[in-house]
């Protein structure tokens, strides 16, 4: 078999972690510079992206065959020594091809251009925005599609809302807070239109030069804080503090300071000074009274939840007192508190700082809980906040062992949610894994239930309510976000299993007690968590839509 002249460990596990999606930036670097100056690491790297594309299409269809996707395993290897074990049984099993390809590839050598390195090498994830809706309080929307939320990344082009106010910040430094009825424009992270309505726009040295257009001119910041105001057939500006410039119109070149007023177009009815328009501050107060006034109606409501016979386990994290019990508020029992583990941070809940969310960014970080009995259907719901899925999969709730009826419910790093329940854990199943291409003992039969993507990048800081249904009598699963249902899929004989149990488990991490070496899944949720609820029932879509109209953040 030819083969290239490099025996570089380095490369080969560069590479590696590069194929495995785990390389840092400072080795991609690395990697990259390497097989730009190097045609024999140029020769290895293609060698090993070939052998890895030809196992992952075998794995590929071995998965497709046996109607099961892989999510977890009992025996794993550290991840120092997957690679080269990787490579050798790769190398070994492809040698004949390999041979072949080598053939054909001395005649037709590769251009380093077919390489595309140092354009594909790193994919950076890019997203299209200029702002971040910040804050919104009272605000109403023209329709339902049209809606905004905190912390949504804004793209160039129109927004429109009836009432309220927003805080918008621009990727300058800018921020402007708008009084709805309005309609803007954003243009880009340096410029906006306001077509109607009023706005206070606080600019910071940083952010020198940013722009709001209104009727005919340009009102070019040079240091200031200013308000502008556009009605039906009448513009305004007036420098709050600091100093402005008028581009275009009939005040062309003019220069405004503290106090002063401009009329850019028509003339309004009254004189009144834009002082007068909102403030961050003001923003800030009333989404707070807006939280606090959605958290009463929401612990009103979460009253009756919790008395629910069908209740297996309710944590309302929102609520949480001091100390590091968890409590399970479900009726009168209390049996089943959960307990803090790790570095579990406290944090502001989807109510904002009146009520409490756990952050799970350390990989040790974990609520464990132990909840006994057998049951007859899982509904589970969770409200989360998703700040970035850095690991392959990354947890909500996890049965420890994952032994016959216990449920696994976790989000892959592709946005994917999953949900599942082992069927015989005493089953030999010999899988290869689709991520690293190695034979490994899965965990026994099960199937994997998976949505569409429902989480990506330009989502991170927003509260989702998700929600996984397992109904053993109708066979079939199915999970919503927002109360929206995005997959349903039946349960076939073969994964069919009616006896349901959860043991111990844990919320936000899986701890595999029982694994037999020290190595252990890093699956901890970078995010929060902020109430958890299960029940031994197969829930309707109306139930679940009650419950999230009572749950959510705002009222709109």
């Amino acid at each position: 078999m030819s083969r290239s002249k490099s025996n570089d460990p380095l490369l080969d596990q560069w590479i590696g972690m590069w194929l495995e999606n785990r390389i840092s930036r400072a080795d991609s670097d690395a990697l990259q510079a390497k097989l730009i100056e190097s045609p024999e690491a140029r020769q290895r790297y293609q060698e090993l992206v070939r052998l890895d594309a030809a196992l992952r299409d075998i794995a590929e269809a071995e998965s497709n065959s046996r109607g099961s996707l892989v999510s977890d395993s009992k025996t794993t290897l550290p991840e120092t020594k997957r690679w080269l074990r990787y490579a050798i049984a790769a190398s070994l099993a492809l040698a004949c091809a390999w041979g072949a390809y080598q053939v054909g590839r001395r005649q037709n050598p590769p251009a380093v251009e077919e390489l595309a390195v140092a354009s594909h090498l790193i994919e950076e994830t890019e997203l299209a925005g200029c702002a971040t809706l910040r804050r919104v309080a009272g605000v109403r929307w023209p329709e339902p599609a049209m809606r905004l939320l905190e912390g949504d990344l804004l793209s160039v082009g129109p927004v429109e809302f009836l009432a309220g106010v927003m805080e918008v910040d621009f990727f300058c430094g800018a921020s402007v807070v708008v009084e709805g009825p309005a309609t803007l424009e954003l243009e880009s992270d340096w410029s906006m239109r306001l077509h109607s309505g009023r706005l206070r726009a606080t600019v910071p040295p940083a952010a020198r030069g940013f722009v709001v257009k209104a009727a005919d001119s340009e009102i070019i910041d040079l240091g200031t804080e200013f308000a502008v105001e556009v009605g039906a057939d009448a513009a305004r500006v007036e420098v709050i503090d600091g100093e402005v410039e008028l581009s275009g119109g009939r005040h062309d070149g003019k220069h405004l300071l503290t106090g002063d007023r401009q009329s850019l177009a028509g003339e309004f009815s009254s004189d009144s000074s834009l002082s007068e328009v909102s403030t961050i501050a003001d923003v800030h107060r009333r989404n707070e009274a807006e939280q606090q006034e959605r958290l009463a109606v929401w612990t009103e409501a979460s009253q009756q939840y919790r008395n629910d016979p069908r209740l297996i386990a309710y944590y309302p994290i929102i609520e949480m007192p001091p100390g590091r019990q968890v409590p399970n508020l479900t009726g009168s029992r209390r049996d089943q508190d959960g307990v803090l583990v790790g570095g579990v941070e406290r944090t502001e809940g989807r109510f904002g700082r009146r009520s409490t969310g756990f952050k799970f960014d350390q990989p040790g970080s974990r609520v464990r809980v132990r909840i006994d009995g057998e049951f007859e259907a899982f509904t589970m719901m969770c409200w989360v906040r998703i700040d970035d899925l850095e690991h392959r999969f990354n947890a909500l709730f996890m049965g420890d062992g994952y032994e016959n009826g216990e449920p696994h419910w976790q989000i892959r790093n592709d946005g994917k949610m999953m949900f599942s329940v082992m069927v015989d854990d005493t089953q030999d199943v010999r899988v290869r894994n689709r991520y690293d291409n190695q034979i490994v003992r899965d965990a026994g039969k099960h199937r994997v239930y998976f949505t569409p993507p429902i989480w990506e990048p330009s989502q991170s800081g927003q509260w989702f309510f998700l929600v996984a249904v397992y109904d053993p009598v109708k066979r079939v699963v199915r999970q919503y976000v927002n109360a929206e249902e995005v997959a349903s899929e039946a349960i076939t004989d073969e994964f069919a299993i009616d006896r349901l149990r959860i043991g111990r488990s844990e919320i936000g991490n899986w701890g595999q007690p029982f694994r037999p070496t020290p190595w252990f899944a890093v699956r901890n949720l970078n995010g929060v968590i902020d109430e958890l609820a299960i029940y031994n029932a197969a829930f309707e879509p109306d139930e679940i839509q009650t419950i999230y109209t009572a749950g959510k953040p705002d009222g709109y």
